[in-house]
């Protein structure tokens, strides 16, 4: 999902403006007694509303097979964490369902803002992590003689720099709360693991460690799509 999720999102939006742009189709649409911004929150919306049933929909059936295989069926925590990592998948695919819509918005044509998407993605998914051990190690050598304070801080401006990445937040908090063995997100000090009880983090305490991370995705997904509702309000568009 951390690495299809994006694909799908980016594959529902990346012609949602220009496309009709380009074919006249929507100059036609605001020639009615409809608001822009009718236009603009209903195709967001609509595709959200897909998303969010085949997001649903594929949990469900996968569910459905776990339970026919393994003839285990699942508790009442378990349920919910599988509901909250479904939710969670939403908002992921959310965020760059928005932002292909806020690049249909920026570029005239179809396949540029369907390229310039998959550019960011992989910047995003795959070179923000390397760019970000450059970074640590620039700042933070990790030699023979490094000591673990130089250690710990190196591995933070990793960490740091690797959330800007949505695939982080979202990989991280589908980690947590699908697992209840995941205690801590960061890196944890021999002394701070020391005379520690081995256990499994109860619903709440799993939702405190990932609650950043959705606000930080649902942060990014509001941001991005104000930003494409400015634009495709002040856009002019015509026949």
């Amino acid at each position: 999902m951390s690495l299809l999720g994006p694909l799908v999102g980016l594959s529902m939006g990346f012609d949602a403006i220009n496309a009709e742009q380009n074919s006249g189709t929507l100059t036609r649409l605001l020639a009615q007694p409809i608001y822009r911004d009718d236009v603009i929150n209903g195709k967001f919306l609509a595709r959200l509303f897909i998303l969010a049933l085949m997001t649903f929909a594929l949990g469900g059936f996968v569910a459905g097979m776990g339970i026919i295989l393994t003839g285990v069926a699942p508790e009442g925590e378990e349920i919910i964490r599988l509901l909250i990592y479904l939710l969670l998948s939403v908002v992921y695919m959310a965020f760059w369902l928005a932002l292909s819509m806020l690049f249909s918005v920026v570029f005239r044509q179809t396949a540029t803002s369907a390229l310039s998407g998959i550019a960011l993605w992989l910047f995003l998914t795959i070179f923000l992590p390397i760019f970000a051990g450059m970074v640590a190690d620039t700042l933070y050598p990790i030699t023979d003689k490094a000591d673990a304070l130089t250690q710990l801080n190196n591995i933070r401006i990793a960490q740091g720099i690797s959330r800007l990445s949505p695939s982080t937040l979202y990989s991280e908090a589908a980690i947590t709360i699908l697992s209840p063995s995941v205690r801590t997100l960061g890196p944890v000090l021999m002394e701070q693991a020391y005379g520690a009880i081995p256990g499994f983090l109860p619903l709440g305490q799993s939702l405190l460690l990932i609650w950043p991370h959705l606000t930080g995705l649902i942060a990014g997904t509001v941001i991005i799509f104000g930003i494409t509702y400015t634009l495709f309000i002040r856009q002019e568009i015509r026949a």
